[in-house]
């Protein structure tokens, strides 16, 4: 089982998992038909299925378009509204591509039909892959657009958490940096945070992803799968772990990295005059 990595949009990823063997593949939150077509043609593979993790526009935009151009393609997901769906999964159902197995995992809050998946190939000694979509992010989690504290603590700690701890997570935005700004802030002697941070802020500068991580490394380091840890009760003030986490979360919404510095040149050229002919009315 390989997994293709794909930049799109500003920061979304979505993945080609291919079965080695049979050339046989599917994607994941296929957002962008154009790239994910030229990448199954390089690769010399059969697209059998698209799983859509949730309906949000730059996770499922390409189902339609691919579907058209795939005839009998198969779209799996747990929500009505995500495009040219044509079979709704639920809480662990379990399918199968060939040697892949996958495991539905339903983890409702960022959207209340949002649906992970948990990847494995029998007697393999490669790890387990899990892709999150906007349920966990590497150092991070997602929005509450449609759900509680509640369901998303139970969706980190019962559903998600519980996985081996070698899984490899997949997950649907690269947001890497911003996470861990947030993680440091909440955690400043985190020495663990502070190493993963420069590490990410490195491939960042090499416009290079940052996924996966494992399972076992984002209980080091996120600070939303720490919320029993005496530090994050501090920062947030309480002790309940649901309180703690909805406290972060909030926090996080409201988080603003640091103003970058405007470039020394650009302030020149302004002061010049020198954007003036472009900037005048026609």
């Amino acid at each position: 089982m390989k997994v293709k990595v794909i930049s799109v949009l500003e920061d979304n990823y979505m993945y080609l998992v291919i079965e080695e063997s049979s050339r046989e593949a599917i994607a994941v939150d296929a957002a962008v038909p154009k790239r994910l077509v030229e990448i199954i043609r390089k690769e010399e593979v059969v697209l059998k299925a698209i799983l859509t993790t949730h309906h949000h526009w730059d996770h499922a935009r390409g189902n339609e378009e691919l579907v058209r151009l795939f005839p009998g393609l198969r779209v799996y997901g747990a929500d009505e509204r995500i495009g040219a769906l044509t079979h709704k999964v639920t809480h662990d159902q379990e399918l199968t591509f060939g040697a892949i197995r996958v495991r539905c995992l339903f983890t409702p809050c960022h959207t209340s039909g949002h649906m992970c998946y948990f990847m494995w190939e029998d007697g393999s000694p490669d790890a387990p892959a899990l892709f999150s979509g906007d349920t966990l992010f590497v150092g991070g989690c997602g929005r509450f657009f449609e759900g509680t504290a509640e369901q998303m603590y139970t969706n980190l700690t019962q559903i998600l958490g519980t996985l081996p701890k070698e899984t490899k997570v997949f997950c649907g935005h690269e947001c890497t940096v911003r996470n861990l700004k947030f993680a440091l802030k909440v955690e400043p002697e985190n020495e663990i945070v502070k190493k993963k941070l420069a590490w990410a802020k490195q491939r960042d500068d090499e416009d290079l992803p940052t996924v996966p991580s494992t399972l076992q490394e984002e209980f080091l380091y996120n600070p939303f799968l720490r919320v029993t840890e005496e530090p994050l009760q501090k920062f947030t003030g309480k002790t309940d772990p649901v309180e703690v986490l909805r406290t972060l979360r909030t926090q996080k919404d409201n988080f603003k990295k640091p103003k970058e510095r405007p470039n020394p040149q650009a302030m020149l050229a302004f002061d010049w005059g020198l954007f003036s002919p472009f900037l005048e009315k026609k």
